[in-house]
């Protein structure tokens, strides 16, 4: 009986090794490396909180957290100034180019428009036909005496040796009998082309030089007169600047294509504006020049280094959402939202690279312009402008991180989705009324003659501007229509001011609650949740132990190893 009792204990006591043997041979993890295993998927968690949390910190937080010197920061207020300086430096020097343009064109009308008075193009109409050869005989008389009466640097545009006529060419319905006292006419509408050339030191009346012409009234359509003048713009000569020779291409226009009796004269001038080809300046340094170039390649080297770190930060966004993403699936089971996923895509980054390209456009351009290899003045504003505007936008970004001073940024960023959805909405009730009152006041209001002033009349309206004069000026020839216009007004004013603009300052003020709840600190969506539960401070040392290893990534790809070498082990 002893004998047995003491077999069983034998028995008992090597079963559990012999069942520990073959549970460690079947691969199967103990509860030391079970517990390890947990421990280490913790920490890897925790890791990642501190990486999402460092990577939505403000430039201060993340010197405090890792040590790291806020270069964008200060790239950013570097940038801000240089890009301003050249701004307003190219703003001074088209400036001077705008002045030299719109005084030559007023030089222009005042010289070769008979009779002609400051603001008085709107209402410069001609209703005789002796008046017509008058007005051109004048043109003819100003041109050929050019030398004695202008007290500008005008001169004749010369092709090799000899100067470039001036053309007076007649636009004319081919044939054509008109008769309204019968209501009969014909009419062939082939247009015909008449052109003659009158040299400029050779200055006769349009009698003396063609004394067979005859203008067509009843069939002409318009007569245009052309001619090349040459200048030079001598300002520039003061801020130490090379002149610039500018063309200016004189276009006058009889307009009769609506054969109403009244022949509106209108003047354009195109400008091309080149490099002179001899040139000596004495008084003025040249090296001036070349530092303004100096300058302009310092900020492309600013922007194109502000480029690169932007763009390296949006990038270190995209992985650390693929984290997150990656984690919520694995881990928890569930898709992360499109909100969250956005929140790692930092729009102030993105608007930075915008502006940090158009800023290098622009001065590539101001270069070019400066060393006159290029005189697109117009397209290089719209670059620099925009981009100069988006720098000093961007700057919002840095006034976010103080509590006070964001409540517009948080304002904005809540409303933006609700506000675009319902301007989608007004802007359709808006086109509708633009229609309505071009198709209907457009023949009785001079407001609402094109769909351009139409829009911009309304849009008026909306801001209480203009009002009393647009109920005014509305002509009472038709009972039907003026009644049809107080109701079509009256509406109007009704429902954008009353209604529309009252819903949507309501949809801003409705942000308020969301900017509550993140000025109270609440979390208010799964990511800050997430976010929230990390409670260690940008100076407790733990942010710079995570930058030397990675976190959830390396913790996937080991699990994936020890799930395939477990695979491995049972088959």
């Amino acid at each position: 009986m002893l004998k047995l009792i003491n077999l069983l204990s034998d028995i008992d006591m090597e079963e559990p090794s012999d069942l520990y043997d073959v549970y460690e041979t079947n691969g199967s993890p103990s509860w030391e490396d079970h517990q390890h295993q947990c421990l280490e998927e913790l920490d890897n968690v925790g890791c990642l909180r501190r990486k999402i949390k460092y990577y939505f910190m403000n430039p201060c937080e993340k010197y405090h957290a890792r040590g790291r010197k806020p270069w964008k920061l200060l790239l950013q207020i570097i940038k801000i100034a240089i890009i301003t300086i050249q701004l307003v430096s190219f703003g001074l020097s088209n400036q001077m180019v705008v002045t030299f343009k719109e005084e030559n064109m007023m030089t222009f009308k005042h010289l070769f428009l008979k009779d002609y008075v400051d603001g008085g193009m709107d209402t410069y109409a001609i209703y005789r036909q002796a008046d017509v050869y008058d007005h051109i005989d004048h043109i003819l008389e100003q041109y050929g005496h050019l030398h004695n009466i202008t007290v500008g640097n005008h001169e004749y545009e010369k092709n090799g040796t000899f100067y470039s006529p001036l053309s007076v060419c007649q636009e004319f319905y081919t044939n054509g009998t008109i008769y309204p006292g019968n209501e009969t006419f014909e009419i062939d509408v082939n247009v015909k082309t008449d052109c003659f050339n009158v040299y400029p030191m050779y200055h006769p009346s349009l009698r003396e030089a063609l004394p067979h012409f005859e203008f067509h009234f009843k069939r002409m359509l318009n007569v245009k007169i052309t001619f090349v003048l040459k200048a030079i713009n001598l300002q520039t000569v003061r801020h130490r600047e090379l002149p610039d020779c500018y063309d200016f291409t004189v276009t006058i226009t009889f307009d009769n294509q609506a054969h109403s009796g009244r022949i509106k004269v209108d003047m354009e001038t195109d400008v091309d504006i080149n490099e002179c080809r001899d040139w000596k300046v004495t008084g003025a340094a040249a090296r001036n020049i070349y530092l303004t170039v100096l300058f302009d390649c310092l900020i492309i080297i600013t922007c194109i280094t502000s480029f690169a770190l932007c763009t390296r930060s949006v990038i270190n966004g995209i992985q650390l959402q693929f984290e997150y993403t990656l984690y919520c699936k694995n881990d928890c089971g569930k898709q992360v939202p499109w909100s969250d996923k956005l929140e790692f895509l930092n729009g102030w980054y993105i608007l930075i690279i915008v502006s940090d390209t158009l800023t290098i456009i622009g001065s590539i351009l101001k270069i070019e312009i400066q060393t006159k290899v290029l005189t697109s003045y117009d397209v290089c504003s719209i670059f620099l402008g925009t981009g100069t505007m988006f720098v000093w936008i961007g700057v919002i970004r840095y006034m976010g991180y103080f509590r006070k001073y964001n409540i517009l940024i948080l304002t904005l960023r809540a409303a933006f989705p609700n506000v675009i959805r319902f301007i989608c909405c007004a802007g359709i009730i808006y086109l509708s009324y633009c229609f309505c009152g071009w198709i209907v006041l457009g023949p009785y209001h001079e407001k609402f003659r094109t769909l351009n002033t139409v829009s911009e009349c309304l849009f008026s309206l909306i801001n209480g501007d203009d009002m009393y004069p647009t109920f005014k000026n509305m002509k009472q020839k038709s009972s039907l229509v003026w009644i049809f216009s107080r109701v079509y007004l009256y509406t109007f004013v009704s429902l954008f001011i009353y209604m529309i603009l009252s819903l949507f300052i309501t949809i801003i003020t409705d942000t308020y609650d969301t900017i509550k709840q993140q000025q109270s600190g609440t979390p208010t969506s799964e990511l800050q949740k997430f976010t929230s539960q990390c409670k260690d401070l940008p100076n407790s040392g733990m942010y710079r132990l995570d930058e030397t290893k990675g976190c959830f990534l390396n913790c996937c790809t080991t699990r994936c190893r020890k799930h395939q070498k477990r695979l491995t082990s049972e088959a």
